[in-house]
């Protein structure tokens, strides 16, 4: 195989010469697409692999859970190495070895994985307005709230660092729409609404710090391979506007912090975002122009972006015809439409004058494929029918013993295991809240723990919540949104009103 190449797959009767993708264009991005079950995930591996090989450090979402295997070696005793071995002879590979790859497993929850956390500032309004499908009054209020923790020293860190700020913003609308524009508090609402759900979705165990910190997804090893990055991402595909927006959030990261590097002998890192249909399914204008700027801009970084996804159609045309390399797996033609999208996908492709490329995207096996690489002159590869190479790791998931082994192997154990909760917004505007209520009424304190049943027992002693007290009002609302007793919830909605639901 040349230098400088990953190896893809290729020859045997009927076939192409072998398939290479040259790593010096691996940041003009990528499209591995097909229908279940024709090979992707197979695909993915390969082209993973042959970064790492290369140097390349590797980030990429585990969608089904069967890119864990890709931390332990292939085996002679696998009930594929037969087949592995027939494919290996057919395409003429004389190097094929079996080898477990330097992995690192991560995990938003942080069930199987070291934990993946990024601040609400970190995040910002746009991201958090996408995320949460904000109408544009909506998205406002939220970028006022943004610019007044700026100006207002409050540190936007966690959830509940919004969600005070929200109740503050809240409660103070008219002092704050002078300033700022109109504050809805139907709008304020909305949002505070949303941020339930995304708690409840999960979230909160993502906002918050440690931060991740990209360099981590940009080791390589001593022995020269590129650590590649696993996402655990099966319980975080139950949320998909979260799995999303946390990946386009990685890759705007990326793109804001690396810096520029023109045109290298390979990349810096390459990102693959599986099931790449939820990025874009009922998107907003304002995102899918997002996706397109990054990726657009970001190969300039040195990162390359591979989409992977069951129809090329998924991937709108703005930011299809910027992905270079693809693999075309096959499409199945039940219905009218079916057909409709496979003339289109073979459309994508530079025609090669020995077969149908329609035809050929229909009638290709499992394993098989279409190719096309950019050439050395930067131009699209004739399409190929290709044999994909077997990949020297493992196939499917591997042992929660075995991912245990791994994580606790890991360079990053104990750096993200425990979250911190300094002080930020939350703590500093109760702080304000609890002194503007104790100069209202000196001689009415009172325990927030004793009126809430020793709930919340740390609790600052503060001045009883009145109609006319707002600030206190809002904050003791905002300390008793955090109540881990579903019972005191309920209890504290009747006391203190509406804005809790």
């Amino acid at each position: 195989m040349m230098a400088g190449t990953i190896f893809v797959g290729g020859g045997g009767e009927g076939y192409a010469v072998p398939q290479e993708m040259l790593l010096a264009f691996g940041n003009r991005h990528g499209l591995i697409a097909g229908a279940t079950g024709t090979g992707k995930t197979v695909t993915l591996q390969v082209l993973a692999e042959g970064f790492s090989h290369a140097g390349v450090p590797v980030f990429m979402a585990d969608v089904k859970g069967d890119l864990a295997g890709m931390a332990v070696a292939g085996s002679e005793a696998g009930k594929l190495h037969a087949a592995f071995m027939k494919r290996v002879a057919t395409i003429g590979m004389t190097d094929f070895r079996y080898e477990a790859f330097p992995v690192t497993f991560w995990d938003m929850f942080g069930e199987k994985g070291h934990p993946v956390r990024a601040t609400v500032t970190e995040m910002g309004p746009v991201l958090l307005s996408a995320m949460m499908q904000l109408s544009d009054p909506q998205a406002g209020v939220l970028n006022i709230a943004f610019r007044l923790a700026d100006e207002q020293a409050l540190p936007l860190l966690d959830l509940k660092d919004l969600q005070a700020l929200l109740v503050f913003i809240g409660q103070n609308a008219a002092d704050i729409g002078v300033k700022y524009g109109n504050v809805d508090k139907s709008s304020v609402g909305a949002i505070q609404r949303q941020l339930l759900v995304l708690e409840n979705q999960g979230a909160t165990a993502f906002f918050g710090e440690p931060a991740l910190e990209l360099a981590d997804l940009m080791r390589v090893d001593p022995d020269g391979r590129g650590r590649i990055n696993i996402l655990a991402a099966d319980r975080l595909m139950q949320s998909p506007q979260l799995y999303a927006t946390f990946l386009l959030w990685l890759l705007s990261e990326l793109f804001e912090q690396l810096p520029e590097v023109g045109d290298l002998d390979r990349p810096k890192l390459v990102f693959f975002f599986d099931e790449a249909h939820l990025l874009f399914d009922d998107a907003p204008k304002a995102l899918v122009d997002k996706v397109e700027q990054v990726a657009r801009l970001i190969r300039s970084k040195g990162v390359g972006v591979y989409f992977i996804t069951q129809n090329p159609g998924d991937v709108p045309d703005t930011i299809l015809g910027q992905l270079g390399n693809r693999v075309q797996h096959a499409l199945r033609a039940f219905t009218p439409k079916d057909q409709q999208d496979l003339h289109r996908a073979a459309q994508n492709y530079r025609a090669n004058p020995r077969f149908s490329t329609e035809d050929a995207i229909r009638d290709v096996g499992i394993g098989e494929a279409l190719t096309s690489f950019l050439q050395a002159k930067g131009e699209p590869g004739m399409v190929e029918r290709t044999l994909v190479r077997p990949p020297s790791s493992q196939i499917g998931a591997i042992p929660d013993a075995t991912r245990a082994a791994v994580i606790a192997a890991s360079p990053f154990k104990g750096k993200y295991d425990t979250m911190l909760d300094r002080d930020s917004a939350f703590e500093r505007l109760a702080a304000r809240a609890q002194g503007a209520s104790v100069a209202a009424s000196p001689t009415q304190e009172f325990n927030s723990a004793q009126r809430y049943g020793g709930a919340v027992a740390a609790t600052p002693k503060a001045a009883p919540a009145r109609r006319t007290d707002s600030l206190g009002e809002a904050f003791a609302k905002s300390f008793v949104r955090q109540l881990g007793n579903a019972a005191s919830r309920a209890i504290v909605r009747g006391v203190l009103g509406s804005i809790l639901r």
